[in-house]
């Protein structure tokens, strides 16, 4: 019954057809064409043209031609193509031509695998890393090229950042350097805000922010030269509250303002900025287990009797867990997130904000967009924690023998 109805208001539709709907058509078809060409040209992001995309768009055709008037499905169709012809992220893609790239954080992680990947693209790599005699540092020069420059660079030293300033400098000299990628970072003990010491939101502080700002404020005038690209690490947590994640957090939602300000101030001198919030990715920042048991008494040592009391040492003891348990949640291809960094630094026209992983974006969408209530609630499924305080615990005991 439903396709008979549908082929009438199809004849119908056919039958009373004038000159502004086929002119309606005849531009539907023309978006449909260039856009396909486009896409074959490899000059659309393959990640937009989706088979969800395309689905809807044919369900919407049909809704057009069936349940509305000819000429306003039809307008409707064509308005939806344009949009969704806008949308899709047409990009002429710079060549790389030796440009110079300081990539901080080097060691390991992300930073590791980015320095690995320009190098093989033909970059010109400055690679910083905390220890330059460290494995990281030398699997780096063992196996990328001589155009690779391994520097130490621990972001929290002025004078290594100045010293890094003067030979990046020297070697490219009025060309400029290409671009900047702050990525160098700290996770610190996943605990609630209230057991943290104060030493740990200082020390995030000072790698995840500070430290990136002064190497920013540092290499810009290089930067400026080349009219080339910033772009700073951040995280999903950085853009939406996470528990566990307080100081972190903090620091990392720091580094995205400073992004979206720093996007905004340098856009007159040519500078393009992007942030990266990567989702779960498995790197080397959670630590090792000797480094956790060291945080761990580290945090007993400065809880007051109160708080040590009404949490109970079992349930800080179970925080570990989580860190033991981080790695097996997390993706270990890093490729969305160097894709994403390299579009970031050869795309004509960079987006401001990438979001690579699993949930990044849905997470920032749900914060962003619904109630803070059904947030919480979708927050709360993904980092679900069994374990209570101690106080909690002896409360519910109490109130279920009442």
């Amino acid at each position: 019954m439903s396709v008979c109805l549908l082929s009438r208001r199809m004849d119908t539709y056919i039958s009373t057809a004038d000159s502004s709907v086929l002119l309606c058509l005849g531009m539907t078809a023309a978006f449909g064409i260039i856009t396909f060409y486009k896409a074959k040209k490899n000059q659309v992001e393959k990640t937009c043209i989706s088979a969800c995309g395309v689905l809807l768009l044919l369900l919407l055709e049909i809704l057009c031609f069936a349940m509305l008037k000819s000429y306003v499905g039809l307008i409707l169709f064509s308005l939806a193509c344009l949009i969704c012809y806008i949308y899709l992220s047409v990009q002429t893609m710079l060549p790389v031509d030796n440009k110079a790239v300081l990539i901080t954080g080097s060691d390991s992680g992300i930073g590791h695998a980015l320095a690995k990947c320009l190098d093989n693209l033909g970059f010109v790599v400055f690679a910083g890393v905390l220890n330059k005699k460290g494995p990281g540092a030398e699997e780096l020069k063992r196996s990328c090229s001589r155009r690779l420059c391994v520097l130490q660079l621990d972001i929290t030293s002025s004078a290594q950042i100045k010293e890094a300033y003067l030979k990046i400098s020297e070697m490219v000299q009025n060309t400029g350097l290409w671009g900047v990628v702050n990525n160098a970072g700290i996770l610190g003990f996943p605990a609630d805000g209230e057991l943290l010491p104060m030493s740990v939101y200082k020390q995030c502080m000072d790698v995840n922010f500070f430290g990136h700002v002064e190497v920013t404020k540092m290499f810009l005038p290089l930067l400026r030269k080349s009219k080339g690209r910033l772009i700073n690490i951040s995280s999903m947590a950085g853009g939406i509250p996470m528990t566990r994640f307080a100081a972190y957090g903090a620091s990392k939602a720091a580094l995205s303002m400073f992004s979206g300000v720093m996007r905004q101030e340098l856009a007159k001198w040519g500078i393009k900025v992007a942030a990266v919030h990567p989702a779960g990715f498995r790197t080397c920042i959670q630590g090792t287990s000797e480094l956790w048991a060291k945080q761990e008494k580290h945090l007993l040592e400065n809880l007051t009797p109160d708080v040590k009391k009404d949490y109970g040492e079992d349930y800080i003891e179970a925080l570990k867990n989580f860190l033991l348990h981080m790695p097996v949640h997390c993706d270990p291809d890093l490729s969305p997130v160097l894709d994403n960094v390299l579009h970031a630094l050869l795309a004509k026209s960079p987006h401001g904000l990438y979001t690579p992983g699993k949930s990044a974006y849905l997470s920032l969408c749900t914060f962003c967009y619904f109630p803070l209530w059904l947030y919480d609630f979708y927050i709360g499924k993904m980092q679900s924690n069994k374990s209570l305080p101690s106080a909690l615990r002896a409360s519910e005991a109490k109130n279920k023998n009442t």
